[in-house]
């Protein structure tokens, strides 16, 4: 019980987040024992049930909301119109409402079939009416203890009109109500078990248990179906290094990540894990056992550390010394053990990366860093080794989308399945005024028509990308300009200029000085749509220098008014703009600048994190911020919600100094990391992500890449804590460039080594063993004449 009212404390207190707990995934059943208009009524097919704060103090609700499908909003708003969708997700037909008291009587069971069961009175319907949520059977019992004891306190915090703080177990004990049986829902439901629910001063052991239970159950049936695969053994540890000063030491279970099975072993019951400074910014993780060492390892970035203080773990990856990933898991005692644990660890990553003492930083600025690593859920193991069908037959319809004509009656004399030019696709623009793609391959750029039903065409070759001068060079950087019709090209051999391609003549026909001594390090459309546009200006920045290209200007191009320049070393890497042109700046150290114009101070300001910021892209709106790092991606929400600019965005108002934005962090679970890295070989490194594009369109979706790897994210599901909100799609080959065609999120376009695709969303996959494991067959071949054309 200990445990569980830790963890409810954790979750009551953070006031910012409207949901304290949530069962992602389950159905809801209304069901009348007494009544004649029908036993049970299946609600919701797909739902999540959350206990969420209302606007008045000791007022919780009970909410269960229908889930959607991927594609299933966006089908009703084909189907009834865009407001005629948005009507649909607020209405009482897809959310079910109920005030915590205790006149609902809720309780749970776990029944022989596996599945945990909530139960609730209908106050508005006949006598013995009841609502039944029926949780998924990925679901863990820590999950339905920690849903049920959330839900107990809110009732007595409506009772008793005071903080849930002050209750005694006995005070807790009178919104039991496990001695009420629970009918069964419907005929696919397992019967109750005879013997009475765990009572809630007991979960804390029935979670114990069902832990332990999950943890080898599900590796004992797949190992007799497996021809008995050896389970994942531990590497051999390296040697450990001198310690100059402990940043954290803890007791803690060890479990390792089984590949096999997919999921997590119990090593060793007590260990104990350290965080030591061995050098000048040189840190070390080391775990030791009673009578061995199980592992040691540099703290640095690619351990991909994800704290869940929801189920007292740590889960981190850990490399051996010939390359091989490994994923680990620690679990603490408490959540005031893992706050510490947390503590020393995230400060000797962030001094690690950044090379300052973390004392130096603010305790605000140390609270973003720390809330950055702890807003994710641990995956259940369990619920990977699923798929939906529906995926499945998505997945086989997609072979229809392809990026040239494929001839199945060539005999093999005539084809070849890989250009011979020595180079390799490397960028990727998409057009938004046209239905054109363009692809970088060496000094050579192809030109590939969007069809209507959703392929790519090969449209031309621009052989030679040369000067105006006819020397030949590989573009550095790409980016389409002025409706489309002209494309800005960087040299890395000349980071002073930048050369206009005239797209209609398919040559360079300008060379733009921009200044004799500021560096063009990166560039960007002076607004996010201005590309459909005439607008000449575009942005431009170096490493300390944020300023306006202007082409028009005779001389050099820079608009001397608006550069702003700075005398420290900012490194600054990329930048991204909004639709109104506000501008967000990112650098190699890990922070964000947020601007409304050029030439002035940035408005906002966020921490860096540590890691380099390789990608930015901006919402229209400017409300989302996504900066791409190369184990992880922030999401980061621009909108102030309260103080004196509650209402402003971060590009328009300075946040407040205690009020700095949660970032949140999007990445592979650490087992899914240890999975790609054990299939492919080569460590985590993202290609920078983007959200679907267009004028009238909101964001989404995000996309980005990583080895063999496409993965999108959902935003509803990011945004809602969901612990499923990507999926993946694997080829033969590394991805090197992807985006979503222009206007939608259901296509992406993705340009591997030597092929340009266009595939459907829909084809893409929950991460699972299989979906890792496996890649494309039956490679298909090219006509030569499609080689020649187009080697692409």
């Amino acid at each position: 019980m200990f445990m569980l009212r830790n963890v409810t404390k954790y979750l009551f207190g953070d006031t910012s987040k409207e949901s304290i707990v949530e069962i992602p995934q389950g159905q809801l059943y209304l069901v009348r024992p007494l009544s004649p208009k029908g036993y049970s009524e299946l609600i919701f097919k797909d739902a999540a049930a959350t206990i969420r704060r209302t606007g008045q103090e000791y007022q919780y609700q009970l909410v269960v909301q229908r889930a959607y499908e991927e594609g299933e909003e966006e089908l009703l708003a084909e189907e009834d119109g865009e407001d005629g969708a948005a009507a649909a997700l607020t209405t009482d037909k897809d959310e079910k409402t109920f005030l915590l008291d205790q006149g609902l009587h809720l309780r749970s069971e776990i029944r022989d079939g596996g599945e945990a069961v909530f139960a609730w009175r209908d106050l508005s319907g006949d006598p013995g009416d009841l609502y039944e949520f029926v949780c998924d059977r990925s679901v863990q019992a820590g999950e339905v203890g920690t849903f049920e004891m959330v839900a107990i306190k809110c009732q007595y915090e409506r009772k008793f009109r005071r903080p849930q703080e002050a209750a005694t177990e006995k005070d807790l004990q009178q919104f039991n109500f496990t001695d009420q049986t629970i009918p069964s829902a419907s005929a696919i439901t397992t019967k109750a078990i005879d013997s009475p629910p765990p009572k809630p001063a007991a979960v804390e052991d029935s979670l114990a248990r069902q832990t332990k239970k999950d943890m080898t159950s599900n590796t004992s049936k797949k190992r007799s179906s497996d021809k008995e695969v050896a389970p994942t053994a531990a590497p051999p540890p390296a040697s450990v290094p001198t310690a100059t000063e402990i940043l954290a030491q803890e007791r803690a279970e060890l479990h390792l990540f089984d590949f096999p099975s997919g999921s997590f072993m119990l090593q060793d019951p007590s260990v104990t894990a350290t965080v030591s400074e061995t050098g000048k910014w040189q840190y070390w993780l080391q775990i030791t056992g009673q009578d061995k060492e199980w592992l040691g390892q540099p703290v640095i970035a690619d351990i991909n550390p994800v704290f869940n203080f929801e189920y007292l773990s740590f889960i981190f990856n850990h490399y051996s010394d010939d390359g091989s990933a490994y994923s680990w898991l620690l679990r603490f005692k408490d959540q005031e053990t893992e706050e510490r644990f947390q503590e020393g660890l995230m400060q000797a990553l962030w001094e690690q990366l950044n090379e300052i003492k973390w004392t130096k930083t603010t305790d605000d600025d140390r609270q973003y860093v720390l809330d950055a690593f702890q807003d994710l859920t641990m995956e259940d193991a369990e619920n990977l080794e699923k798929e939906d069908e529906e995926e499945d037959d998505v997945g086989e319809a997609e072979d229809n989308q392809r990026t040239e004509e494929y001839d199945s009656d060539e005999s093999a004399d005539d084809v070849v399945t890989k250009p011979e030019d020595g180079d390799i696709n490397s960028q990727l623009a998409v057009g938004y005024r046209h239905d054109r793609s363009f692809v970088v391959r060496g000094s050579k750029i192809g030109v590939f028509k969007h069809t209507p039903n959703n392929n790519l065409e090969f449209s031309t070759n621009i052989s030679k990308v040369e000067t105006p001068g006819g020397k030949l060079f590989s573009p550095k950087k790409v980016m389409l300009h002025a409706e489309d019709t002209d494309m800005i090209i960087q040299n890395a051999d000349n980071p002073h200029s930048l050369y206009r391609m005239d797209l209609e003549y398919g040559k360079v026909v300008d060379e733009w000085k921009v200044h004799d001594d500021i560096q063009v390090k990166n560039f960007a459309p002076e607004k996010k749509f201005a590309q459909m546009t005439g607008e000449q200006t575009f942005l431009g920045m170096s490493h300390n220098a944020l300023y306006r290209v202007d082409p028009r200007l005779s001389g050099n191009k820079m608009v001397d008014s608006d550069l702003k320049q700075y005398t420290s070393k900012n490194a600054f890497s990329t930048a991204a703009t909004t639709e109104k042109g506000y501008i967000a700046v990112a650098s190699d150290k890990g922070d964000i600048r947020m601007f409304d114009k050029l030439g002035l101070r940035a408005k906002s300001a966020l921490p860096a994190l540590g890691d380099p910021i390789t990608g930015l892209d901006v919402s229209a709106d400017g409300r989302w911020v996504l900066a791409t790092c190369r184990t992880y991606i922030l999401l980061i929400d621009a909108l102030q919600k309260d103080g004196k600019n509650e209402g402003k965005l971060g590009f328009e108002k300075g946040f407040a100094k205690d009020s700095k934005p949660q970032p949140r962090r999007l990445t592979l679970s650490p087992s899914h990391v240890a999975q790609f890295q054990y299939e492919t070989k080569t460590p985590l490194s993202f290609t920078p992500a983007r959200f679907n594009a267009g004028v009238d369109d909101k964001e989404t979706s995000i996309i980005s890449a990583t080895g063999p790897f496409i993965v999108t994210w959902n935003m509803k599901k990011v945004l809602a804590g969901r612990k499923d909100p990507y999926t993946i799609k694997r080829y033969e080959e590394e991805v090197k460039a992807d985006d979503f065609k222009y206007g939608s999120d259901k296509n992406v376009i993705v340009a591997l080594p030597n092929e340009v695709n266009m595939v459907a969303k829909q084809s893409f996959k929950k991460p699972t063993r299989e979906s890792i494991a496996s890649t494309p067959t039956g490679r298909r071949v090219m006509r030569r004449s499609d080689v020649v054309n187009s080697p692409y």
